[in-house]
């Protein structure tokens, strides 16, 4: 009987607390502490202010309330740590950013997370408004801003939001471990100047899911230091593709090592799989990355290794080589239709040839003018083949039958 007893107490006990917990919750509502949403009055520092009550609100899983509406907001950091776990619920809302750049004259993100700790952001609109910023000729030379920056930040999901006509990327997220991205909508037209969808860099363990990202640059990028990635299920297009790098640029740069880039789609994109390094490089290296069952739709260069990536065209023909070392990369399961004739092209570096490259079950046709079969092109790799590769793969490495 004794032991009955407890069992009931521990079966009643974990019933209760979160009901406990529920109402020790601390919960602040943007409206009722003075947020217009009136798209025309800057609620920034109501919003910040929301979110310093709630992040020092204890134990309990703590939320700020951002109710459906249209809220003007100027720059925001929001900063921890918090005493617990904290959420942002903003289901309905829509959040825009000044669209002078003026205001961003300071700072270089619209809205900063920063050392936080079990981290929620669910639903959500952030409309960056950057038509000017891309109109604006003098843009090469100022700062834009990111919509959504990411430091420091662990353990931590961003589920259900939409960024729209960012100035410059949309999320930007480094030195940050353990993050779920999850049903994210991501738009900005095709001829918006460097919006990428995801950029991250210097963060262990991400995992980003069911999303769709429609911009003018990269739909995913991968800088330095990206450690222990997966993506699946990712439309990407219009844009330039799913990009690990560019690399090599900068001193210091810390490697890249295990993505995996599986059940995706790319439609309309100017490149699909790829990975780029510059000329001339620092040194690092890049390993364990694997792209598969990925679907290019009019896409292209679908499949490329890019260690002479140089836009602008500014660097030097004939200089010294990159000094990235790429190794044991896969395309598997890679079909569909490229506007580029030379659908597979691996440009490895002289200096560092690319090793341990497989090509597996691939099927490319080209779409575009003057018709005729797809082509291969490789520099500095011997890859090697299993099963059937279309187009025939360039010649020197080993060839596998499909068993």
């Amino acid at each position: 009987m004794g032991n009955h007893f407890w069992t009931r107490r521990a079966v009643c006990f974990l019933f209760i607390m979160p009901l406990i917990a529920g109402i020790n919750a601390v919960v602040v509502n943007v409206k009722t502490k003075g947020a217009k949403a009136d798209g025309k009055t800057d609620d920034g520092q109501v919003i910040l202010n929301a979110w310093k009550e709630a992040c020092s609100g204890g134990s309990p899983p703590s939320s700020v309330l951002i109710p459906p509406g249209t809220y003007l907001a100027f720059p925001i950091l929001m900063g921890g740590p918090c005493k617990g776990p904290i959420e942002i619920k903003a289901t309905g809302a829509t959040l825009k950013a000044p669209p002078e750049l003026k205001i961003f004259k300071t700072v270089n993100t619209w809205i900063t997370f920063l050392n936080i700790d079990r981290l929620t952001i669910n639903g959500g609109t952030f409309d960056g408004q950057g038509h000017d910023s891309w109109r604006n000729k003098e843009c090469p030379r100022c700062q834009r801003p990111v919509n959504i920056g990411f430091s420091s930040v662990r353990n931590s999901l961003i589920k259900n939001i939409t960024s729209v006509s960012s100035k410059y990327f949309h999320l930007a997220i480094g030195d940050s471990r353990n993050i779920r991205i999850e049903n994210i909508t991501i738009h900005a037209p095709e001829n918006s100047r460097n919006t990428d969808g995801i950029h991250i860099g210097r963060i262990n363990d991400v995992n980003i899911t069911n999303s769709i990202i429609k911009t003018g640059d990269d739909c995913i990028s991968f800088g330095d230091g990206s450690k222990n990635i997966r993506v699946e299920n990712v439309t990407c297009g219009p844009g330039h593709g799913i990009s690990v790098g560019s690399l090599g640029k900068y001193p210091n740069e810390r490697p890249v090592q295990g993505i995996w880039i599986k059940n995706c789609t790319l439609t309309g994109t100017q490149n699909g799989v790829r990975i780029k390094s510059w000329p001339d490089s620092t040194s690092t290296t890049v390993s364990d990355i694997h792209f598969e069952d990925i679907v290019m739709d009019r896409v292209g260069n679908p499949i490329i290794i890019d260690q002479e990536y140089c836009p602008g065209h500014t660097c030097k023909k004939g200089g010294p080589s990159s000094r990235v070392k790429i190794s044991n990369v896969s395309f598997r399961k890679i079909r569909g239709t490229s506007t580029t004739k030379v659908a597979l092209k691996l440009a490895c570096s002289a200096g560092l040839p690319c090793e341990n490259i497989e090509l597996a079950d691939i099927n490319l046709t080209y779409q575009g003018p003057g018709g005729g079969p797809a082509t291969s092109k490789c520099d500095n790799v011997k890859p090697n083949v299993v099963g059937q590769v279309v187009p025939a793969a360039c010649s020197g490495g080993s060839v596998h039958p499909r068993i």
